[in-house]
């Protein structure tokens, strides 16, 4: 599955590099524009299909796999020492936590009280990490795969998660903007496995929708955090109430 994922994301990536939307598609293979979308968003292409989206290109399938390849073969996770770098110092977390936002280095001057001089060391850095190229003229070029991650359990994701219980949650969600839901209930083992197919789905949209947004200049993006979880857990106070 994560290899179709890749195909259809790079088919994607691939549209759009040849200024091609859903709608032109849906033209060509005599669909609706609403079931090209459905296509891309349930990645149920036929081999037939990614064939003529293909051709619309002036590419073979063949092509289409190189593609894949090539963005696969970008940085997809950090060592364990590499993150231990990066989170042993706030200034370049949150530098690092910019670039893979993807803000410019005039964007972080403005928005914090760090010197040019600084965030261009701390981008130093992350040349040498292989997570951007640093161009002439202090441009950025992100260098991670689309699929790029924070390592399990690594030192950055037990960083957030120790911030999120401290500090996300201290928040009343009571925003137009903001959203909180808690639900319990007992589930079987088939329906946990559907429903954690499905918070993954979510957390992709989530990664696309941010990419298709990066284009976007600052002030029309905010930062968001989305938490999505699921464990077998009981309020500890109910043990007190049960049956041994």
């Amino acid at each position: 599955m994560a290899q179709v994922d890749a195909l259809v994301e790079t088919l994607k990536s691939a549209l759009k590099s040849h200024n091609l939307k859903y709608r032109d598609v849906a033209q060509a293979m005599e669909l609706s524009e609403a079931s090209i979308k459905r296509l891309f968003s349930s990645r149920t292409f036929s081999l037939q299909q990614i064939q003529q989206v293909c051709l619309m290109m002036g590419m073979e399938i063949s092509d289409l796999v190189q593609l894949m390849v090539e963005r696969q073969a970008r940085l997809q996770e950090l060592s364990e020492e590499q993150e231990e770098e990066i989170v042993r110092d706030p200034g370049f977390l949150i530098i690092t936590v910019c670039v893979l936002n993807r803000w410019t280095l005039e964007d972080m001057l403005r928005h914090y009280t760090f010197t040019e001089h600084e965030c261009v060391q701390k981008l130093a850095r992350l040349d040498r990490l292989k997570i951007i190229e640093l161009l002439p003229k202090n441009r950025i070029k992100l260098l991670v795969a689309p699929n790029f991650s924070w390592r399990k359990n690594g030192p950055i994701q037990r960083f957030f998660l120790d911030t999120i219980e401290k500090e996300l949650f201290q928040a009343q969600f009571d925003k137009p903007d903001h959203r909180l839901v808690v639900l319990n209930g007992m589930l079987s083992a088939q329906s946990n496995g559907e429903l954690q197919k499905k918070i993954e789905r979510l957390a992709r949209e989530f990664d696309q929708l941010n990419n298709a947004d990066a284009g976007l200049a600052l002030p029309e993006r905010q930062g968001y955090t989305l938490v999505l979880a699921l464990r077998n857990w009981q309020y500890e106070q109910l043990f007190k109430y049960r049956r041994m």
